[in-house]
């Protein structure tokens, strides 16, 4: 497994304000994590949070933009926003951010998943 990077360290100090923060490799990029709670990811030296309805706005007023990336010739676009360039100015901003991060996650860990529908032709036992 590769060596973190520089960029991935300078996130991890950036976020001690916000608790502790474990780190993972995963598709080319690297999984935050914090309580083994997923809530940010890091690709091509970016750094991204997680969102969802409840602070989505937040995040498009002040994010880059969302995490994008291609599948089989198709534009994916993910409720992943990049960090505000701020956040890495003060370690109170980036918490705060971290923070949103992790509720979005926590939001999404407690509702309950849709099941999916087999196959055609599979029979449930």
């Amino acid at each position: 497994m590769p060596a973190r990077s520089e960029f991935v360290d300078l996130v991890l100090e950036n976020l001690r304000a916000f608790g502790e923060v474990t780190v993972r490799r995963m598709f080319g990029g690297w999984g935050l994590y914090r309580d083994g709670v997923f809530f940010a990811l890091i690709a091509q030296d970016t750094l991204y949070f997680k969102s969802d309805d409840e602070n989505r706005a937040q995040f498009e007023r002040s994010s880059p933009g969302p995490f994008v990336f291609e599948k089989k010739g198709e534009r994916i676009v993910t409720h992943y926003y990049a960090a505000p360039e701020d956040a890495f100015e003060d370690p109170q901003v980036m918490a705060r951010w971290a923070r949103l991060g992790y509720a979005a996650a926590l939001r999404a860990a407690r509702r309950p998943r849709s099941r999916r529908k087999p196959p055609s032709g599979t029979r449930r036992s």
